[in-house]
């Protein structure tokens, strides 16, 4: 059980009297470190003369220094082996791409260049080829779990997403995509980048889908500036770190408290699932799902055994409602004007101050709390109707958008909102939900798209869920206060529907004879899609 201290370095430029000075400094003060690494640019367009003292040994490295190689044609010929040398006594550059492991025991993944714009790729860049090889010759070991530190130059592209400010670098236009996926396949601990002249240290981020994977260690990303910059911004980092493999599990996967979704998530769904080994530990995603209440983690059967009680589902009665009820079809509050579909154990309704003329609950006839009390007859009509919503909704351009919330409420409405399709990608609408939530400290979990909400949450659990056209479903656990509006708020953003203005449902109410009339014309349009009129 070895403890590293390790320094990383942005880019140096040539200045390697500055960065030595500055190590030197470091180690009088705090003792010694192991190795410098170092991304980026490590020599400038002027270096020659300074770098001669160092190459004839006139000079020495105060510590083992590792380089990345060259980001532009200048810089090149620094370089005389593609697939690394010691460059001079104590500055070793590691090689075009590869793994590098200490007698430490630390595994290092490096890839050297910035991504290529065309073909071939120039010396001084990586191809997807190069991203592949390195993937594989990692990924293809036994129980593979990630590397420790991963060093490029460029940033990850998107590496911002669901994450604090990154500042003057926009994350959806600069960085490597490239990296990105080596990133997101290879789940380093630290990853280190730099060309951006910013100092930036990212949230941490997890490495598992929860609810779905076994817990993993969480990556920390940490983009350094360039050497004696002006600005005084952060160019060296020191850091402790122990090899994975030497680890308690436990203590690996721990994740802090400032832990965000992975910012790659897109990538790692795209990824083809059968090249992603599981863990020693780790056992195939669809055997179990959690519990979310006290007995949290424990695995539980999902074929619907062990709900607590062994009544069949459909003998159940829905329970009286304690006074009025402005949902149950048969109670005198509800506004039968709104109503535009009846079926046998369901009903549609236009919500009243919907976010848009075609915004509609779902709602059971019966008075039911949340999607969990529901019986088995009165759940395949819900489906039966969502299933008619989708063909509706898409027919005119759209795909719907629906969410529960079970907290404060006394009767299950199921919020369908339509979104136009070239307004929005299912997976813009998911991250707009995550990133919101967590803006709110709020954890909004993606769970199994052929799961149901029966299978992480117990009758009287509050909660709130979301779930696309597509099946894909996002599910967060109420422990305490919720905004009661979340859903119409993430809706109503300039993320997606860009009014804002309308996120408070009693902000859009409008008069009864107008309401009527819409309902009028959505129950003419959805006449050939209600499946009630021909049941």
């Amino acid at each position: 059980r070895t403890l590293s201290l390790r320094l990383a370095c942005g880019d140096v430029e040539g200045r390697l009297e500055a960065i030595f000075g500055r190590v030197r400094a470091i180690q009088a003060k705090s003792g010694r470190f192991d190795m410098l690494l170092c991304v980026g640019n490590f020599f400038g367009s002027t270096s020659e003369a300074g770098w001669a003292e160092y190459r004839t040994g006139a000079k020495k490295a105060p510590i083992p220094t590792y380089v990345l190689g060259a980001n532009n044609q200048d810089t090149l010929s620094y370089f005389p082996d593609v697939s690394g040398c010691e460059l001079a006594e104590n500055i070793t550059y590691l090689g075009r791409r590869g793994v590098y492991s200490g007698c430490s025991g630390l595994q290092i993944a490096y890839l050297s260049g910035t991504e290529a714009q065309e073909q071939p790729a120039p010396a001084h860049s990586f191809s997807a080829k190069d991203v592949a090889e390195l993937k594989t010759s990692l990924l293809s070991a036994p129980n593979f779990r990630g590397v420790d530190i991963l060093l490029t130059s460029p940033w990850p592209r998107d590496v911002g997403t669901f994450a604090n400010s990154t500042g003057e670098i926009d994350t959806k236009k600069c960085g490597s995509k490239l990296v990105s996926d080596l990133a997101a396949s290879l789940k380093p601990r630290y990853h280190f980048a730099a060309l951006e002249k910013a100092y930036y240290e990212r949230l941490p981020y997890r490495n598992h889908m929860v609810l779905q994977e076994t817990p993993q260690h969480v990556t920390r990303f940490i983009a350094l500036a360039d050497v004696g910059n002006t600005s005084k911004k952060k160019y060296l980092y020191a850091f402790s770190i122990m090899p994975m493999s030497s680890m308690d599990p436990a203590e690996l996967v721990k994740q802090p408290q400032d832990v965000t979704e992975n910012p790659y998530r897109k990538l790692r769904k795209e990824a083809p699932k059968s090249k992603a080994p599981l863990c020693a530990q780790e056992e195939p995603a669809c055997q179990f799902f959690f519990d979310l209440n006290k007995h949290q983690g424990k695995k539980r059967p999902s074929d619907g055994k062990e709900r607590g009680d062994s009544q069949p589902k459909q003998a159940k009665k829905p329970p009286q409602p304690t006074g009025p009820c402005w949902f149950c079809l048969a109670s005198p509050e509800v506004e039968k004007h709104l109503v535009v579909s009846i079926g046998t154990h369901c009903y549609l309704a236009l919500a009243k101050g919907g976010l848009s003329p075609d915004h509609v609950l779902i709602l059971p006839v019966g008075h039911y709390q949340s999607v969990v009390d529901l019986s088995s007859e009165v759940l395949e009509e819900v489906t039966k109707y969502k299933a008619a919503l989708k063909e509706f909704f898409r027919s005119k351009g759209k795909r719907y958008v629906l969410f529960e919330r079970n907290y404060r409420s006394q009767h299950l409405q199921l919020q369908v909102v339509p979104v136009p399709l070239d307004l929005c990608t299912s997976e813009d609408i998911k991250e707009a939900f995550i990133a919101q939530a967590q803006e709110q400290q709020i954890e909004l979990l993606e769970i199994p798209e052929h799961s149901d909400i029966a299978q992480v949450a117990q009758p009287g659990t509050p909660y709130f869920y979301v779930e696309l056209d597509t099946g894909e479903k996002l599910f967060h656990r109420i422990r305490g206060r919720f905004p009661l509006q979340f859903g119409r708020e993430v809706l109503a953003s300039e993320a997606l529907l860009a009014q804002p203005q309308r996120a408070d449902w009693r902000q859009c109410a409008a008069q009864r004879p107008e309401e009527a009339a819409q309902a009028r014309a959505f129950r003419r349009e959805f006449e050939p899609f209600d499946f009630s009129l021909r049941d």
